[in-house]
């Protein structure tokens, strides 16, 4: 591309996430923004079988609606005893159950999970966070880079911070959950703050690609 784009979409309304990339795309004169305000994207369907998948049916959507470069992220938890669940299902992994009084979405995923994983010994319960993200132009070129975090799941929940699948989720190398890292820490560890630093590294080769109108 010609030109160094001034503002690019993060596909997404979670303000958490686009302050996380806001930062370091400001350091590149670029602007971060979300969904809330635009009227123009249509419902997207996310039924990809992989990360990957789901993350570049976000990203082409919007690029497609706005004609502006778009981000789109995917995540989810891999479990090595349950053959990978919840998986891409990660978010909605228990819309089949039904809610206790007073509880989150969150717990009820990880209600369920941990139901699953009963009886399941300590050296048989490894785990990863995974995050995809792509990236798409209107030309139609994109990339994708994973990120992952291998951990281990916990027989209950420890840790008051993060979100998800967070308090279940243990850092054997520094010896705690994911739920008891601050921001900061976390970011320097997780799935999500690893792929973000993989897009920046390769950021300025993206934006140089040259268009697929444009090859034979």
């Amino acid at each position: 591309m010609e030109d160094t784009p001034s503002k690019i979409i993060l596909a997404t309304t979670n303000k958490g996430k686009i302050k996380e990339l806001a930062a370091p795309m400001k350091t590149l004169g670029i602007q971060v923004i979300g969904l809330d305000g635009l009227d123009n994207i249509p419902d997207i369907k996310e039924d990809g079988k992989t990360f990957a998948q789901n993350a570049l049916i976000k990203a082409r959507t919007v690029t497609q609606a706005t004609g502006c470069i778009t981000i789109a992220d995917d995540s989810g938890l891999e479990v090595d005893a349950l053959n990978g669940r919840p998986g891409v299902h990660s978010a909605r992994y228990s819309d089949d159950w039904v809610f206790l009084p007073n509880e989150t979405k969150d717990q009820r995923n990880m209600r369920k999970l941990l139901w699953e994983m009963e009886g399941v010994p300590e050296n048989k319960r490894t785990c990863r966070f995974v995050t995809c993200i792509a990236a798409v132009r209107p030309d139609g070129r994109e990339i994708t880079i994973e990120g992952q975090w291998e951990g281990r799941l916990l027989m209950s929940p420890l840790g008051e911070n993060g979100f998800g699948y967070d308090p279940i989720f243990f850092d054997p190398e520094i010896g705690t959950s994911a739920a008891m890292l601050s921001t900061e820490q976390k970011t320097a560890r997780s799935h999500r703050g690893k792929a973000i630093r993989g897009l920046l590294e390769r950021w300025k080769r993206f934006l140089s690609l040259p268009s697929l109108a444009t090859q034979d």
